[in-house]
């Protein structure tokens, strides 16, 4: 038992191995500082627990246990490729990490390595939420931890963030331009444009996620974790009658680039409807809170970006204002 350092000269690369109860476990580091740090502060935690009588009380779950039981649990279809590579990044920099601290600080190095590595922070934020959410789940739904550490995980807004908001007449002609053939896909572009909801959440509905006029998403369904509620126009109630689409994600991919291509918008991409929902709720002065609920995010500021489209809400903040001039004048 207890923390053993050695240099892997192939790899140039530091690692700290160690077995208790049984169990071994490693994690790789850069530099022998690092490594020896790391093994100092491990043996002084695993003293200090088994001296307090806590050590084998309570079971510690592996990143990849996480893993393996969000993906059996609840539908990552929309998270498919960025779940593969985090697991890839873990098993090479950080094999056998456990949830908790330790997995959060191996997270905040891969978010640096990536940044480093010259990854869009669009791209970073997505395979941290993969680390997200798995540490939500094990506190929230698993009981694995005593503690939320999820929100301590900080995903920057992107600089180079994309803003491509179609008006409604854009987004007729987009529809319009489906090739006849993609019938199905046609209908789940069109709902795609009604509800805001992701490709992965269209494609994984089924008729027991429809009632009484409305789409119900559970947690399992969700990138957050979390329910949604979002209401059906009449338009897009027919859309729902046949739950789920004869379809798969690359004929609605294949389709909806065919008709961008057609009205000549090559930029556009399917999860910029998302944005021109949102946006069209917006410009019709729907409150910033219920585009966050419709869209599922996990806060306003997320959603403020939208906050552009709605020009009537500052005339409204005018009409608030006290007239100041022209008052009659004070006699002293």
């Amino acid at each position: 038992m207890g923390y053993t350092v050695s240099h892997r000269k192939d790899r140039g690369t530091w690692v700290v191995r160690c077995t208790v109860n049984g169990q071994r476990s490693q994690r790789t580091f850069r530099t022998e500082g690092e490594a020896r740090q790391y093994a100092l502060k491990a043996e002084a935690q695993r003293q200090e627990d088994e001296f307090n009588g806590v050590m084998g009380r309570k079971p510690k779950y592996t990143f990849s246990e996480g893993l393996q039981r969000m993906v059996s649990e609840y539908d990552v279809r929309s998270q498919k490729q960025h779940i593969l590579l985090v697991a890839r990044w873990m098993d090479e920099h950080a094999p056998g990490v456990i949830i908790g601290q330790e997995l959060l600080d191996s997270a905040r190095r891969m978010q640096k390595a990536l940044k480093e590595k010259g990854l869009a922070q669009s791209t970073i934020n997505n395979r941290t939420q993969v680390v997200k959410r798995v540490l939500s789940l094990s506190y929230r739904e698993w009981d694995w931890i005593d503690l939320p550490l999820d929100g301590k995980l900080r995903k920057p807004t992107p600089k180079n963030e994309r803003h491509v908001y179609l008006t409604e007449q854009e987004l007729a002609e987009l529809l319009a331009a489906v090739p006849e053939r993609y019938q199905v896909e046609r209908e789940v572009i069109l709902l795609a444009m009604l509800t805001g909801m992701r490709r992965g959440e269209l494609m994984a509905l089924e008729s027991r996620n429809v009632y009484d006029g409305r789409i119900v998403l559970m947690p399992n369904q969700t990138k957050n974790g979390k329910p949604r509620i979002i209401p059906l126009t009449e338009e897009a109630l027919p859309l729902v009658k046949a739950l789920p689409f004869d379809t798969t994600g690359d004929r609605v991919r294949g389709a909806f680039e065919k008709a961008r291509e057609k009205i000549g918008r090559p930029d556009i991409r399917f999860h910029d409807l998302r944005h021109c929902y949102a946006s069209l709720l917006a410009s019709k002065g729907e409150a910033l809170t219920s585009i966050r609920d419709l869209l599922g995010h996990s806060s306003l500021t997320v959603t403020s970006r939208y906050a552009h489209a709605d020009p009537a809400r500052w005339e409204s903040v005018v009409a608030k204002l006290p007239r100041i001039s022209n008052q009659s004048a004070t006699t002293h």
